[in-house]
């Protein structure tokens, strides 16, 4: 695959490095047992403080720490990491092109392919999604925020979002003013907030069951 130095299997994780951007893809325990099965796939990005070179680091937050202390997911999950100096929003195409690497090396079902990130990753998931509305089939942001002005571009877009009421890091303001404008469409966009938490909401919604059965039960275009 172009741009790929290497790749490492160890269980059922897949670390693959790119020229441009790192990225891990963690397959379902039983990934091999049905070889026509179509997977659905989650893209996760991270925050801030895993950007850089060091893989290792993306498995501190998000699903990929829950895979790291041995959850099972029914599903493929992808994590790239930004470059040290960057953002997501900057690194939008970079992010597409891991999703088309991985499409083209594993089974992906088209019409289950989720996004979700936290705080930049919150922000960067907001903002890809508009620009993609046709390849995602459902948003979880959580303590981000996007241009709200650009609603309409998520109209029809299942999205569960989350934020914490005593946020100092990304004021709830921000995830308010998506909620507001995506309603005011008439998107029924699911919005829960943590009354009692700051930043770090994310850590209590990725141990949770029930977003990955919300994630799940989407299907682009339904």
């Amino acid at each position: 695959m172009s741009g790929i130095r290497k790749r490492i299997e160890k269980r059922n994780v897949v670390v693959s490095h790119e020229l441009e951007i790192n990225y891990r893809t963690y397959l379902p325990d039983d990934y091999e047992a049905d070889v026509a099965k179509a997977w659905p796939l989650v893209i996760f990005l991270h925050g801030a403080g895993q950007r850089g070179e060091d893989s290792e680091l993306l498995e501190l937050h998000g699903p990929p720490k829950e895979v790291a202390t041995g959850r099972s997911f029914p599903f493929l999950l992808v994590a790239p990491q930004c470059p040290e100096d960057s953002v997501w929003i900057m690194q939008k195409d970079r992010v597409m092109e891991v999703l088309r690497n991985v499409q083209q090396e594993y089974r992906v079902d088209p019409q289950r392919i989720y996004l979700t990130g936290l705080s930049m990753g919150g922000f960067g998931a907001w903002e890809i999604a508009m620009e993609h509305p046709k390849i995602f089939a459902a948003l979880m942001p959580i303590c981000g925020g996007g241009m709200s002005w650009r609603s309409d571009q998520l109209l029809h877009m299942p999205i569960w979002t989350f934020h914490g009421a005593k946020d100092e890091v990304v004021p709830i303001i921000y995830t308010e003013e998506m909620v507001r404008a995506l309603k005011a469409l008439g998107n029924p966009i699911r919005y829960t907030v943590y009354p009692d938490a700051g930043h770090d909401c994310w850590t209590e919604v990725y141990q949770r069951d029930d977003v990955y059965d919300w994630l799940l039960i989407q299907h682009l275009g339904e």
